[in-house]
């Protein structure tokens, strides 16, 4: 029988295997867990290291009934969210008792050239089981010649028992630094669930 070589060698002369681990595979930086919070904020881990950062939103539950789960950006680690930012918004819905449904464009929910928060969920009810789930992300947030582009994809338990999947993509339109990202409520405190945030394609 043949022997089995690694790189023209014997197995019993290689002293090291290529990493095994896939390039572009998330790698877990730290996880927000809500309790009555007014928001949950991330302050480090965002800079050159990836190419692309990405938010996991996991059963985001409202104090407020019908309020939107929405994001800043700032470019001086958290001591303001001001970004300017131009996005669209879009979402489907369908009700639990089948008696409605649609497709449609938001134009209170998106931006354009503004500083303001973006919005990323329908309104979530704040009933026991009722949640939003979704993922975010943010290219290139270390860039000094581009502007940073996010793409955010949520479904939330809508107060009125439908389920809202919505679609928001836009650019903060800076070529400073994105070092730190805060996400609130329209109104009331984020009352439970849990932010991760992952680090994809090292640079």
């Amino acid at each position: 029988m043949a022997l089995i070589k690694h790189g023209n060698n014997a197995l019993s002369s290689v002293t090291a295997f290529p990493s095994a681990v896939p390039t572009g595979k998330p790698v877990l930086l730290s996880t927000a867990t809500a309790s009555a919070s007014s928001s949950i904020e991330f302050t480090s881990g965002i800079d050159s290291t990836y190419d692309i950062y990405k938010w996991e939103f996991i059963n985001i539950h409202a104090a407020t009934d019908n309020t939107q789960l929405q994001f800043n950006l700032s470019t001086d680690t958290g001591s303001t969210y001001s970004v300017t930012k131009t996005s669209t918004h879009f979402f489907s819905y369908h009700s639990e008792d089948d008696a409605s449904t649609a497709l449609g464009y938001s134009t209170s929910f998106d931006l354009a050239q503004s500083t303001g928060n973006q919005i990323i969920t329908n309104g979530i009810g704040n009933g026991n089981d009722e949640s939003a789930s979704g993922e975010m992300y943010l290219f290139s947030p270390s860039s000094d010649t581009f502007v940073k582009h996010f793409i955010v994809r949520t479904n939330t338990y809508y107060a009125s028992n439908w389920s809202i999947e919505s679609f928001t993509a836009g650019y903060g339109n800076t070529t400073s630094a994105v070092n730190a990202i805060k996400f609130v409520m329209s109104s009331g405190n984020i009352d439970a669930g849990q932010i991760k945030l992952y680090g994809i394609g090292a640079n």
